[in-house]
């Protein structure tokens, strides 16, 4: 496939045994499954104008595209955790089950996995800035009187939380081989971004790491946090809790675009530093991943790409895929 001579900017997420990858139009996972084989689920992007429009403007961007990626993303990790379900049955169980599926499956469906990952972005949010602003108050109420200063202890107890919660994940083997998967995404991502013909050997030879990770994001939430609740005072915890909660778009949105402003000019030798943060924290979050893994990881991107140039040299802007292509396709 020809490189352009200015590479597209494209994202992805880790899914159970895949990769998905978000195209122009488009969004393939693929799994690998138990035979050793990979299959696609192939989801055409049909974003609302309105939805569009709210994403060109600054500050709400960041919150519509975290809210409709978790959606979106949703689906994707509900079909690899199918797939891998599916693998661990008998043909007999598969069979019923196909049959109960089949009888059951409607559009309420779709709607009900999309609307189970935003609640799960929002309590996620919701815990891991309520619980340290609490904790915080708890421990360290009265031993100064210093505002800024308790909102930075807080801010410290929040990302040992989340290390000590992403430490505790990597024990598990399930979600080891999830970081594996998420470190060959962002191979796959930079080699392409570099020119490199798509093979598991040149991607390999890249970093596992890059700025334009969720995981930065997340980084970027606590200490965007630290500053922007610096400007507010409370006089009891629940007035701290309810201060907290009204400004997370905000913080959201401003760690958004300092995202994108890391990822702009992280070929600039003093400003580089900026996105260090959200690196270092990938080191948890991401894993260096087996050539088999790649591999998964390429045909997802390869996928991805053939169905966007598809729908480019035909004009066409609704997918003729129809809604979503629920089905694996084999690779």
């Amino acid at each position: 496939m020809p490189q352009e001579s200015k590479p597209a900017i494209y994202g992805g997420q880790a899914v159970i045994e895949g990769v998905m990858f978000g195209g122009k139009h488009v969004n393939v996972t693929a799994v690998r499954r138990k035979s050793g084989e990979i299959t696609f689920l192939e989801v055409p992007k049909q974003d609302k104008t309105w939805v569009k429009r709210l994403r060109r403007i600054p500050l709400i961007r960041g919150l519509v595209s975290i809210i409709d990626s978790s959606a979106k993303g949703s689906k994707h990790l509900n079909y690899s955790a199918e797939a891998l379900a599916d693998d661990e049955t008998s043909p007999e169980e598969r069979a019923q089950q196909k049959e109960k599926e089949e009888s059951g499956f409607s559009l309420s469906m779709i709607v009900g996995v999309a609307v189970a990952g935003i609640l799960s972005f929002i309590a996620g949010k919701l815990i891991f800035t309520l619980v340290p602003a609490l904790l915080e108050q708890y421990l360290f109420q009265h031993a100064f009187d210093n505002r800024v200063l308790h909102t930075l202890v807080e801010g410290i107890i929040k990302i040992v939380l989340l290390l000590c919660y992403l430490w505790l994940m990597t024990l598990t083997p399930v979600i080891k081989r999830l970081f594996q998967y998420h470190g060959a995404e962002h191979k796959v991502i930079t080699a392409y971004e570099n020119g490199e013909e798509l093979t598991p050997k040149n991607v390999q030879k890249y970093s596992r790491l890059h700025y334009r990770c969720g995981s930065s994001f997340i980084i970027l939430t606590v200490i965007v946090g630290v500053i922007v609740y610096s400007f507010f005072s409370w006089d009891n915890v629940w007035e701290r809790m309810y201060i907290r909660i009204l400004l997370l778009p905000l913080v959201i949105g401003i760690s958004f675009e300092m995202l994108r402003l890391t990822n702009a000019v992280r070929d600039l030798p003093v400003l580089r530093f900026l996105g260090y943060p959200g690196l270092w924290l990938q080191l948890l979050t991401t894993k260096e991943p087996t050539d088999d893994q790649v591999e998964v990881s390429i045909a997802s991107f390869n996928r991805m790409r053939e169905l966007d140039a598809r729908l480019e040299q035909e004009g066409v802007l609704e997918s003729p895929l129809g809604h979503s292509t629920l089905d694996p396709v084999k690779g």
